[in-house]
């Protein structure tokens, strides 16, 4: 129950700061930088059917694929965050009717349009799930094809979206969408590496036990102890080696050189671990 919470409230949180982003700043200041927000801004003008509508009807056609191609779970975090997204832009249409950007800014603008559904897609991408729309077909971009990297995905679905903007509205929308579109990416690859970012050390010291009860009993992580000997004076060494999160990372830090000043330690930042307690 506690897990589901959690991903109830991390999918909630960055439904809204979608919402929020998009009625706000996309949409008065024509940001098409992709997604299918952007897709139902290039369609407005040519269909009878207002932005949030035309939003919700691709994405539930998204959605199918998602259902078919990536899994139930997927589907059930990725609708709801879908329909809170297309009802939500719906609702504000009504309750807070624009008629063009809330600022003379549109530089600012476009750093909020970018930042935060950057941030929440990084978020929704983290635990996999989606926002929908084109995230759909980026995911199943990287499930089927050798493309490893979520925001390189987004980066060449979003495309054809950004060249339509150029010919539905003028030069300026357009080139502001070809910035915000390479921005997004950069944010949303920048955001997940450092929510999974972590420290890995290695250790060099003579006496490893208290170090590794340490981590075991305190920090409840695991450790590997090497035997080693030192190149120079030819004394034997211990070494080592664990994988901690960045809180735990500064408590062991200064263990270490509280009760064995002499040892040598290497941290290194890593995001891509794979096994029991991380991914």
């Amino acid at each position: 129950m506690k897990r589901k919470l959690f991903l109830f409230v991390i999918i909630t949180f960055s439904s809204l700061l979608t919402i929020f982003s998009t009625y706000f700043f996309r949409f008065p200041n024509h940001f098409s930088f992709g997604g299918i927000a952007g897709l139902a801004m290039v369609l407005e003008p040519y269909l009878p059917f207002s932005v949030g509508t035309i939003n919700l009807v691709v994405n539930i056609a998204l959605l199918v694929a998602g259902l078919l191609f990536l899994g139930k779970q997927f589907f059930l975090m990725t609708g709801y965050c879908t329909i809170l997204i297309s009802v939500g832009i719906s609702i504000m249409e009504k309750l807070y009717p624009l008629s063009g950007p809330i600022t003379d800014q549109p530089m600012l603008e476009l750093c909020f349009a970018v930042a935060m559904p950057g941030f929440a897609s990084a978020l929704l991408f983290n635990i996999g799930a989606s926002s929908g729309g084109t995230d759909v077909v980026a995911m199943l971009l990287r499930k089927y094809t050798h493309i490893d990297n979520i925001g390189t995905a987004l980066f060449l679905v979003d495309a054809l979206i950004v060249i339509a903007s150029f010919f539905v509205f003028d030069i300026k929308a357009g080139l502001y969408s070809i910035l915000g579109l390479l921005a997004k990416s950069l944010v949303v690859d920048n955001v997940i590496e450092n929510i999974n970012l972590c420290k890995y050390f290695n250790i060099i010291c003579d006496e490893p036990e208290p170090i590794t009860d340490y981590i075991i009993h305190t920090l409840n992580r695991s450790a590997t102890i090497f035997q080693a000997q030192g190149a120079f004076t030819h004394h034997k060494k211990y070494i080592v080696l664990t994988v901690l999160k960045r809180p735990q990372a500064v408590a062991l830090r200064t263990y270490v050189k509280r009760v064995e000043p002499s040892a040598f330690i290497l941290i290194t930042n890593t995001s891509e671990i794979l096994g029991k307690g991380f991914h």
